[in-house]
């Protein structure tokens, strides 16, 4: 078999990642890593058409004099008794834009694949040597960020810049480092949350139309203060005890007047009747003895 993939990685950065056998072992697909076992130890799942078998094997990669690599492997199906053994050559060549992983050799297996098409057999190796040297040109490309990350980091502040937070807090002069915390709305203390001076205060809890009531209201200072004590005394409800707790203060409700004739008038009215009543019965045993 012959297959060839591109990635937009050039062939040392490629080299670095077939290096290091963990890292070969990630980029094969759908590979479950052996727990304690070398790299490339464990199982694969292998769909081919409508068919997903599944192996478990080892992998081996080694790296030739002329700069070639030398994949062998051999599985046994985890539910069967078939095998596979592979023996392929890997080639990187440098190309516009990136590289080219060249794949040769020959692969023999029985059991269940060997009831499959063959066509659909080759479709499902080409895909997996794709996505695998997919993955390979992945990894080198993490790898590639994260060395150019590094030197930026040192020359950001504190590691060699030309800035750093101490020269700038030097530079202001005191009073102007003031930091401010700010949203999508301006946040600015209210004037009826701050605190309230004590003759405030002090007005704002006297009662209404008693001694010191009528202080402020030409200049329109105690109901603001009553307005903020009310606020701080609601503090800690809920909302639904806020929205219908009656106002207090100057702007409670008056209470309706309340007359005084009718229970006055009832008071006296029980007696009388008792009397009256009392002084029929006593006439009335009177004018029986008479008679």
């Amino acid at each position: 078999m012959e297959h060839e993939v591109f990635v937009p990685v050039v062939a040392a950065r490629l080299r670095e990642v077939l290096a290091d056998p963990a890292r070969v072992a990630r980029a094969v697909p759908g590979l479950q890593q052996d727990a304690g076992a070398e790299p490339v130890t464990g199982r694969l799942k292998l769909r081919i058409g409508g068919h997903t078998i599944t192996y478990r094997g080892v992998v081996r990669l080694s790296e030739r004099e002329d700069g070639s690599y030398a994949v062998e492997g051999d599985a046994t199906e985890a539910r069967g008794t078939g095998t596979v053994k592979l023996a392929l050559t890997l080639r990187l060549v440098d190309a516009e834009g990136g590289s080219t992983a060249r794949f040769e050799g020959a692969a023999s297996a029985d059991g269940r694949v060997s009831e499959l098409p063959e066509e659909a057999v080759g479709a499902a190796v080409t895909r997996l040597l794709s996505r695998f040297v997919e993955n390979l040109g992945a990894a080198a490309g993490e790898e590639r960020v994260e060395a150019e990350a590094e030197p930026a980091a040192e020359s950001g502040p504190g590691g060699g810049g030309d800035v750093s937070v101490e020269s700038v807090e030097e530079a202001l002069a005191p009073g102007e480092f003031e930091p401010r915390v700010t949203s999508e709305f301006e946040t600015t203390p209210d004037a009826d949350d701050a605190p309230v001076p004590a003759p405030e205060r002090e007005r704002a809890q006297a009662p209404v139309g008693g001694e010191g009531a009528g202080e402020g209201d030409g200049d329109g200072e105690a109901p603001v203060a009553e307005a903020a004590h009310a606020r701080r005394t609601m503090i800690g409800r809920s909302a639904e005890e806020v929205d219908h707790a009656p106002p207090r203060g100057r702007y409670a409700p008056v209470p309706a007047p309340q007359t005084v004739a009718p229970s006055s008038t009832l008071r006296w009215a029980a007696p009388a009747a008792a009397l009256v009543v009392a002084s029929a019965i006593v006439v009335g045993r009177m004018l029986r003895r008479r008679r």
